[in-house]
C-alpha cells in the first residue's frame, strides 16, 4: 500500500466536533523523496523506494552515495518501499503528508519500546498466589511448574517464561486520521502508536 516514513513527535489531545477530548499521536510524516523506482521487468515487482531525513555525506557509505547520486537526491537516513501509488512518480519527486488528505484510516508500523529481561508477571500477565494463574504457594511472581519431567525431558517451544520484552516490529491497524497539517508536515492519529518519542514509523494508507 502507498505510504510515508515519519517520526513520532509525541502525544496530545484534541476536541472533537461533539466536544469530546480525544487522545492522539502527532507524527511528522515526510516530506519523503523518491530514491528508486522498481519495476516488474527489472526487479520482479513494482514498488517505489522513498527516503526520509537528510544525512551528511561523510556518514554515508560509498555504495549508498552512488545510489542517491543516481536518483539525483541528497543522502537520506531512512529508506522504505511502498507499492500501489495512484499517481506516476519519478526519481527525485517529493511526497508530502497531503497524501493522507482523503484518508480516514491508516496502519502504523513501528518498533515497540524495549523493556529488557522481564519476568512472567510483566511479560505475560501471570497472576501468582491470589489470582490462581500459575505461580507457587510462597512465591507470588514466579512462573511455577512448566510441566517438564523425565518425559518430555525438555521445555516445549513457545512456553511462556521470562525473557526479553519489547523492541519488536509492531503494526497497529485501522487508526483514525484526525487531522492533516500540511504546512508543518504533521499528521494527527487517534490513539497511540508503537515506539518512543523520536522513533521512526511507517504510515500506510
Amino acid at each position: 500500500m502507498p505510504g510515508l516514513l515519519g517520526k513520532k513527535i509525541g502525544m496530545t489531545s484534541v476536541f472533537s466536533a461533539d466536544g469530546k477530548n480525544v487522545p492522539c499521536t502527532v507524527i511528522e510524516a515526510g516530506p519523503c523523496v523518491v530514491t528508486q523506482i522498481k519495476s516488474v521487468e527489472k526487479d520482479g515487482y513494482a514498488a517505489v523506494q522513498v527516503g526520509f531525513q537528510d544525512k551528511k555525506e561523510k556518514h554515508t557509505t560509498k555504495p549508498l552515495m552512488g545510489h542517491f547520486k543516481k536518483a539525483g537526491v541528497t543522502p537520506k537516513r531512512h529508506l522504505a518501499e511502498f507499492k500501489d501509488f495512484s499517481e506516476e512518480l519519478n526519481l527525485g519527486d517529493t511526497i508530502t503528508v497531503e497524501l493522507f488528505n482523503d484518508t480516514n484510516y491508516v496502519d502504523v508500523i513501528g518498533t515497540s519500546k524495549g523493556k529488557g529481561f522481564q519476568g512472567v508477571v510483566k511479560r505475560h500477565g501471570f497472576g501468582g498466589v491470589g489470582q490462581t494463574t500459575h505461580g507457587q504457594h510462597n512465591r507470588a511472581r514466579k512462573p511455577g511448574s512448566i510441566g517438564a519431567c523425565s518425559y518430555p525431558a525438555k521445555v516445549f517451544k513457545g512456553m511462556r517464561m521470562g525473557g526479553q520484552m519489547g523492541g519488536d516490529r509492531v503494526t497497529t491497524h485501522n487508526l483514525q486520521v484526525l487531522k492533516v497539517i500540511p504546512e508543518h508536515n504533521l499528521l494527527l492519529i487517534k490513539g497511540s502508536v508503537p515506539g518512543c518519542k523520536g522513533s521512526i514509523v511507517i504510515i500506510e494508507k
